[in-house]
């Protein structure tokens, strides 16, 4: 990963096409609630755990972000595709941008989310108000060039949005309007802040295991929400270890899906905490 980028404070526009599309998943969430069904409920949950779980946590951050651990190429797109239909980006952007996060933490011009701007802006704020070399491709791919010398994955990462076509089709012909507010919108917008809690209460509360030099934090509810990413401290700590929850008490859903899929022969040099940081 190139860390020789240059960035410099610059005013950033509001990015209003953005917060339309915000607002618009926002109010037919709302809608949702009109139509609602418990099967509708329980797609939502379970795309949540898919998208958010398996696609964002295990796929986007820990594999694709980290490499803290390998599996075979065709589950590595599978895999990527299931973080695409999270609706947070295409793989480039998000793992380059979470790259420049760890290598920049809570640098107010240099990390894309610095929880130093504030708690909104490390929330959302960023995404709305875009600094140009953080939504550059030419730029961002810089931080990523292994994603980018893979024609799959800038083809992903280019129409990641039509993704979410066949998938609403799909949700509308199995469960109708119920299915497809809550199974699209609902579970976008409760993805989204799950997600995003993690770059703004995670280094705001919780408590510290390690003294790293930024103020990433532990917190239980944030790991409950996001499967094991609110063990935020471990992992800036660690952060190319795959096991983002270290005790009993750290619980940590997407390490099972690992450890499982560890089991079956489908991931190897699976990466974990050093000893010395244990005792």
């Amino acid at each position: 990963m190139s860390s020789s980028l240059e960035l410099q404070p610059q005013t950033a526009r509001l990015n209003w096409g953005f917060v339309l599309f915000l607002g618009v998943v926002h109010v037919l969430a709302g809608v949702a609630f009109f139509f609602f069904s418990w099967s509708a409920l329980a797609v939502t949950i379970f795309l949540h755990w898919l998208f958010g779980s398996i696609g964002i946590c295990l796929g986007y951050h820990r594999l694709l972000s980290h490499r803290s651990f390998q599996v075979p190429q065709w589950l590595e797109y599978i895999i990527a595709v299931l973080g695409a239909l999270a609706m947070q980006g295409g793989p480039i952007f998000w793992v380059a941008g979470h790259r420049l996060h760890h290598a920049h933490t809570e640098d107010e011009v240099k990390d894309p989310y610095s929880a130093r701007r504030g708690f909104w802006w490390s929330h959302m704020l960023w995404l709305v108000y875009p600094h140009r070399q953080f939504f550059d491709a030419e730029e961002y791919a810089r931080f990523a060039p292994d994603l980018t010398r893979d024609a799959f994955y800038r083809w992903l990462d280019r129409y990641f949005l039509l993704l979410q076509i066949p998938l609403a089709l799909l949700l509308y012909g199995l469960g109708g309007w119920s299915w497809l507010l809550w199974g699209m919108f609902v579970r976008a917008v409760f993805l989204w802040h799950s997600t995003w809690f993690i770059n703004s209460v995670t280094h705001k509360w919780g408590y510290r295991r390690f003294d790293t030099p930024d103020n990433s934090r532990n917190l239980w509810w944030a790991a409950l929400l996001t499967y094991g990413e609110g063990w935020h401290n471990n992992h800036h700590a660690y952060p190319h270890v795959a096991k983002a929850g270290w005790y009993w008490w750290e619980v940590d859903p997407t390490w099972w899906v690992i450890r499982l899929l560890q089991i079956l022969g489908l991931a190897r040099k699976v990466q974990l905490p050093p000893p010395t940081a244990l005792s």
